[in-house]
């Protein structure tokens, strides 16, 4: 099978020659090329009985890494599942015009946290309209920057519970639809996106170069929030989840995903890339699309985000600072099953049994030996050329 380490590998070198690089993508192509091969080191298992040995190579652990993603988003979902009510979720997609998002690509810290502000403040303000719930909610966010044929395409999923603690501590359940209507909901994260974005360009902290160079004139700004006012932004909600089990491994799915995962991509000839892309304007329909290596390169680089960019968040009673006072007196009021936390994490031979029932302890060869580490390799050292 095709993966992206392969494009990388074969291509990578003559991209980055080409094209000027910022060292966050340099870091990210260079973790990609070196995962689990012996540059990251790793440890030989032996078989207790046979003596069969097997070479297991280091992962680099970079969260743009399509292989590093799976045990991650396991750890997560597990911890997230402390933190479910046995209530009906809504999962709810805010996304900004396409004319957008060269400025959002070209000032991606800055606009990203707009796009956080804006969705959290839209809910929080509607939700606590005693019109629609009346009462303060917690939801979790998770940015994406991508459409299905790789190009840019900022929006973010959130999963909120249906309901939330009133004034007076207790919970209030929201009705089997969405609480809040799309069009209330569309049109204040529009007036709230706008808002901030264009307090970033009269603070002079938003940056315009190239194709969009002509925007740093104030006149052509104005009249192109103008146009922004007048056209309606897409927010939509999809059908609630069945129960709360369904919820956080729908969840996973979004949270650890990269722009593109190994088993989309099909081949890699002569230089061409050729992936699988879902068609949302044509009935969904699976199809495939064909690229030259350096701009499958391109469109990937494009979705990597800033150092130390947070691109899971919770607010309300979600938030981490709320987690045993709110959320503990919701789950309380909701019935809610308290989970024991568990005082260590579970090892990956341990997580791989649980998830496919596979013992990678267990001796491939004599099928009853178990392997045990006896020897940890370290990554080569290179010595400098004087």
């Amino acid at each position: 099978m095709v993966e992206i380490q392969d494009i990388f590998r074969q291509h990578g070198y003559s991209y980055r020659r080409t094209n000027k690089l910022p060292l966050t993508y340099h870091k990210v192509m260079n973790s990609i090329e070196k995962c689990r091969t012996s540059a990251l080191g790793g440890h030989v298992d032996e078989c207790n009985e046979c003596g069969y040995t097997r070479i297991s190579y280091n992962s680099c652990r970079n969260r743009h890494c399509p292989k590093c993603q799976t045990l991650a988003k396991e750890r997560w979902i597990e911890a997230r599942k402390e933190d479910l009510l046995p209530v009906q979720y809504f999962h709810v997609v805010f996304t900004i015009p396409d004319t957008i998002n060269p400025i959002a690509f070209q000032n991606q810290k800055i606009v990203y946290n707009i796009l956080f502000q804006a969705v959290s403040e839209t809910l929080f303000e509607l939700a606590s309209d005693k019109k629609y719930l009346g009462a303060r909610l917690g939801f979790t966010s998770v940015l994406h920057t991508w459409g299905q044929n790789l190009m840019h395409h900022p929006h973010i999923h959130c999963i909120v519970p249906g309901g939330g603690l009133s004034a007076l501590n207790e919970w209030i359940s929201s009705r089997k639809k969405f609480f809040i209507p799309v069009k209330v909901l569309s049109r204040m994260f529009r007036g709230k996106f706008l808002y901030y974005l264009k307090q970033a360009y009269y603070d002079k902290r938003l940056e315009f170069h190239g194709s969009i160079k002509y925007m740093t004139k104030a006149s052509v700004f104005e009249n192109l929030l103008s146009k922004w006012y007048e056209t309606e932004w897409v927010v939509y909600c999809k059908k609630p989840f069945r129960n709360a089990e369904c919820v956080v491994e729908y969840l996973g799915r979004y949270t650890h995903r990269v722009a593109i995962s190994n088993n989309r991509i099909v081949k890699l000839e002569n230089g061409q890339v050729t992936f699988k892309w879902r068609d949302y304007r044509d009935k969904k329909k699976e199809k495939l699309m064909t690229v030259n290596a350096e701009e499958f390169i391109r469109r990937f680089l494009i979705h990597i985000l800033p150092d130390r960019f947070v691109k899971i968040r919770h607010y309300g009673i979600l938030g981490s600072r709320n987690k045993n006072t709110k959320l503990r007196l919701c789950k309380k009021l909701t019935g809610a099953v308290f989970h024991v936390k568990k005082a260590e994490k579970l090892t990956v031979a341990e997580m791989m049994l649980k998830l496919v029932g596979r013992d990678i302890t267990l001796c491939p060869c004599c099928g009853c030996g178990k392997l045990t580490r006896s020897t940890v390799l370290s990554p080569p050292t290179y010595s400098k050329i004087s």
